[in-house]
């Protein structure tokens, strides 16, 4: 089985291809965020020792993460997208040497225009009430400003979803994420799908290598 590693920027469609291989295909979601609510609210000794960290307001040490994703998953057992991790260098070698232990994966990158990004984020409305995501350009709820699943109209921009704050996010991105992409490339390990093509095409496209 070869698992997934999703690479990329903020808004550039990993959670949704992500949704899709985990209805169609099978495969399991790897979030590092959900799995620390999850470990949290589960009450384990090593969600207990997560919970104190956070707490702090201190940022879970990456062997922390790396305990996390060692209790978490079978690799012999299921197949796995993991998704928001790694974000540098050091976390894909951790990666590789702790979790994947030589285990096939293949790196996926959305590679996607930065400023064509900066416009989709920006047109982002999300429902307040049930967390539905709409985007004003290329996928608008059917009636204008009432959520489809829930009949809503509390359709809301996130505070992150500004211009200004986008584009920090994106430049704070794309200086950690160069190196990584050049150690799944010189590793014969990595696939860039063009985020801009549409979704059935991004999919029949990741689908293929698995």
């Amino acid at each position: 089985m070869t698992h997934l590693i999703f690479i990329g920027a903020p808004g550039s469609g990993k959670g949704t291809q992500a949704a899709r291989l985990v209805a169609e295909k099978g495969l399991k979601h790897i979030s590092t965020g959900d799995l620390l609510r999850s470990e949290i609210a589960k009450g384990s000794e090593l969600g207990k020792e997560v919970k104190a960290v956070m707490d702090s307001g201190a940022l879970v040490s990456d062997n922390l993460v790396i305990r996390l994703l060692q209790a978490n998953i079978d690799l012999q057992k299921s197949q796995y997208i993991f998704d928001g991790y790694p974000r540098n260098i050091a976390q894909a070698e951790t990666l590789d040497k702790e979790v994947l232990k030589g285990s096939p994966s293949t790196a996926v990158f959305f590679d996607i225009d930065m400023e064509r990004l900066v416009a989709r984020l920006t047109n982002r409305r999300t429902c307040k009430d049930c967390g539905a995501i709409y985007n004003l350009i290329s996928k608008t709820p059917k009636i204008t400003g009432v959520c489809d699943k829930c009949g809503s109209t509390n359709l809301v921009q996130r505070a992150d979803d500004k211009e200004d704050v986008i584009k920090n996010r994106l430049q704070v991105f794309q200086d950690a994420i160069t190196p990584v992409l050049k150690y799944y490339q010189d590793l014969g390990r990595l696939m860039r799908v063009d985020a801009e093509k549409t979704e059935d095409e991004i999919f029949n496209q990741i689908a293929s290598k698995i």
